[in-house]
Order: C-alpha cells, then structure tokens, then sequence
C-alpha cells in the first residue's frame, strides 16, 4: 500500500511510509510505538474503519504550538479580558502501513 488516511485527535490525516506527520496530542513516550486509525488505504475504503488494517508509528516528539490570543471585548462598559492559548501536538513517524 502507499498511502493511507489515518484518524487521530478528530483529525484525518493522509501518510506514507517514512513521513513524518505532526498530529495533535498523542499520549506515549517519545521512541514509543503507537497504532493509528485507518480509514482508507491506496486500494480501499474504510465504512468507517478497514477491516484488517493497521498503521504503526513511532513517538518522534512532542511540543506546543505558537500561542494564540483570545481577546474579548465590549465596547462602552469598560470590559475587556485577554487569554492566551497554546495548542499541544505530537510528531510521529510512520513505520508502517498494512
């Protein structure tokens, strides 16, 4: 198979062999082994899952994204509130589709 479309964090994302795809947080040490949804391969299509397919992956890194600002604000009554966020995600390497 060259390529599937793998689910992972309500994501959907499409790998090959050797690529190295960053996906929101997965939980795993990095250097672990960690298997993904498929939803469809080169040659077949998943309703919703293929029947005997799996794709293996390896925990390559994990890190945080740039941080976004939240700013609320309304006008005239001297209301204003500003929250950051910063976005988890996890780079994995794909060992394996089959």
């Amino acid at each position: 198979m060259s390529f599937a479309i793998i689910r992972t964090g309500g994501k959907q994302f499409r790998v090959e062999k050797g690529a190295k795809v960053r996906v929101p947080s997965v939980k795993g040490e990095v250097g672990a082994s960690v298997e993904l949804d498929v939803l469809a391969t080169a040659d077949k299509i998943g309703a919703p899952l293929v029947e005997g397919a799996t794709v293996t992956a390896t925990v390559v890194d994990h890190g945080r994204d740039a941080k976004i600002v939240v700013f609320k604000k309304k006008r005239r009554k001297h209301y204003k509130r500003t929250k950051g966020h910063r976005q988890g995600y996890t780079t994995i390497k794909i060992d394996s589709i089959g």
